[in-house]
């Protein structure tokens, strides 16, 4: 599935930690609104394996380290060497295709 940011909305029935990884994108990994919805749609499926990732990722975006390690943690995962890549590796792991730039 591809993760087309043309549209003002995720796509519809996207499942949670793919929309957020959609708005954090949306956002260009940067600390923001669209960061805030991403943020929000993490909290409130926490204790899902892949939103508790994408989580990880977003306070990596904010600049909360230790935070960021914690979600990764408990998603039982690590940083990857920089966020875009991470983005890419999460949204692949997550089984979608990251857009076009």
């Amino acid at each position: 599935m591809e993760l087309d940011l043309a549209a003002d909305l995720p796509p519809p029935g996207l499942a949670p930690a793919l929309a957020a990884l959609w708005w954090l994108k949306k956002g260009a990994l940067r600390p923001g609104a669209a960061w805030e919805r991403a943020h929000a749609i993490c909290q409130s499926h926490e204790g899902q394996r892949d939103t508790d990732l994408v989580h990880g990722l977003a306070h990596w975006i904010e600049g909360d380290l230790g935070n960021a390690d914690y979600w990764y943690r408990r998603a039982g995962s690590l940083r990857g060497g920089a966020i875009a890549a991470d983005w890419a590796r999460i949204a692949a792991e997550l089984g979608a295709e990251p857009p076009a730039d």
